[in-house]
């Protein structure tokens, strides 16, 4: 047999239980579930593939866009290959037929009602999911965030005395809901309800309407028919708790009316010899008043004051020294062809000077000719007068 692990409170909260008149009518202690972790991703979890299992299945019939003869004309007519109606007379004769691209064609993919419509839940995660939010609704700013309206009602869990159970008209339930400050609610509900938009309002489904309070008693002696008439209110059995009701949409928080014998009750079905209760990955989950307790700060190191300086790394791209551990020969032929562009530029200008030199004296050089030619043109022609030779 499994071992159970023992959940053993040295005290636990009292939760009041009031009269049918509203008044204190005495004490209960807090069943161990309602200290159960919050975990809103399970819940969604469960809820979602829960909501699956009341589907009924639906497809489109297998004749739908098929019902017309019709096949292809084939290649050669520059036209598409679908299948087209047959015959004359008429301008569907010719059209495209069966493809989800034509008119009158049938879906893509049509459904079938084999489609898997239900969903299998672990049994661990359905009691954690139900655990869960049997502590959420538990938790007064849970509820109210829920959406339900709370404002008069004098403690969450509101617990009312065992004779509850044994109302049988509506009319003593609404004076019940209303001396323990729960009508609110009700009346939020009923005042909340419209007409569905939609196509929904053609097939039974009419009215949206919010939820109410859930009323959760141990034994039915009248109060089913006594509550079931008002609007958004709910019931269930505590041996039936269902997931649906107490977290409707996923969101946990459901506002609950317990009867006295329903919530004791919950110590019976929950603990050493009932359902396993789950217990949080952390007794503590507030991390910050954890890192600054006095148990974890008198071991951490000290804060630093002084931020330590790093060197920066050297680009061998750039410095020298670091080419030189990394290639000690690269280094050295860099040197090399540094102090070669160095010589070059300190010989430059002896060059530059001795290269202008030349240039000076070859402009003499060609002026001097010039001179010359111009001063020989200048003479005229020695033979204009005729010479003789002797």
């Amino acid at each position: 047999k499994r071992q159970r692990l023992a959940f053993t409170m040295a005290a636990r909260p009292l939760v009041s239980v009031f009269s049918l008149s509203g008044d204190k009518a005495g004490e209960t202690p807090l069943p161990a579930v309602m200290t159960a972790p919050l975990r809103p991703d399970i819940v969604q979890f469960v809820h979602t593939n829960m909501n699956k299992n009341n589907r009924q299945a639906y497809a489109v019939s297998i004749r739908a866009g098929k019902q017309v003869s019709a096949s292809s004309w084939g290649t050669g007519r520059a036209v598409a290959r679908i299948p087209r109606v047959g015959g004359g007379g008429t301008s569907r004769s010719g059209q495209g037929a069966f493809g989800n691209m034509c008119r009158g064609g049938r879906m893509f993919a049509p459904t079938k009602t084999w489609r898997k419509w239900h969903r299998k839940i672990n049994t661990t995660q359905k009691q954690y999911a139900v655990a869960s939010a049997l502590a959420a609704s538990a938790v007064p700013a849970l509820v109210m965030a829920r959406g339900h309206v709370v404002d008069e009602v004098p403690e969450v869990p509101l617990v009312v005395d065992t004779s509850l159970e044994a109302t049988k008209k509506t009319s003593v339930a609404k004076d019940v809901l209303a001396a323990v400050g729960a009508l609110d609610d009700v009346e939020k509900a009923g005042d909340s309800k419209k007409i569905r938009a939609g196509k929904g309002k053609m097939r039974n489904r009419r009215y949206t309407m919010r939820r109410g309070p859930l009323i959760i008693y141990k034994s039915n002696d009248g109060v089913e028919q006594a509550f079931r008439n008002l609007p958004g209110v709910e019931l269930c059995c505590v041996d039936r708790l269902n997931l649906l009701q107490l977290a409707p949409g996923g969101h946990m928080g459901r506002f609950c009316v317990w009867s006295q014998a329903a919530f004791e009750a919950l110590d019976t079905i929950y603990g050493e010899e009932g359902k396993r209760i789950p217990t949080s990955s952390m007794a503590n989950a507030d991390l910050a008043r954890l890192i600054n307790s006095d148990e974890i700060q008198s071991v951490v190191n000290p804060a630093k004051s002084t931020i330590p300086l790093y060197t920066v790394k050297a680009n061998p791209l750039k410095s020298m020294s670091a080419l030189e551990k990394l290639d000690a020969f690269a280094a050295n032929k860099r040197r090399m062809a540094q102090q070669a562009g160095a010589d070059r530029a300190k010989s430059k200008e002896a060059v530059l000077k001795k290269k202008r030199a030349a240039r000076t004296a070859k402009k003499a050089f060609n002026a001097q000719g010039k001179k010359f030619i111009a001063q020989a043109a200048a003479q005229g022609d020695v033979c204009a007068d005729g010479f003789t030779v002797e």
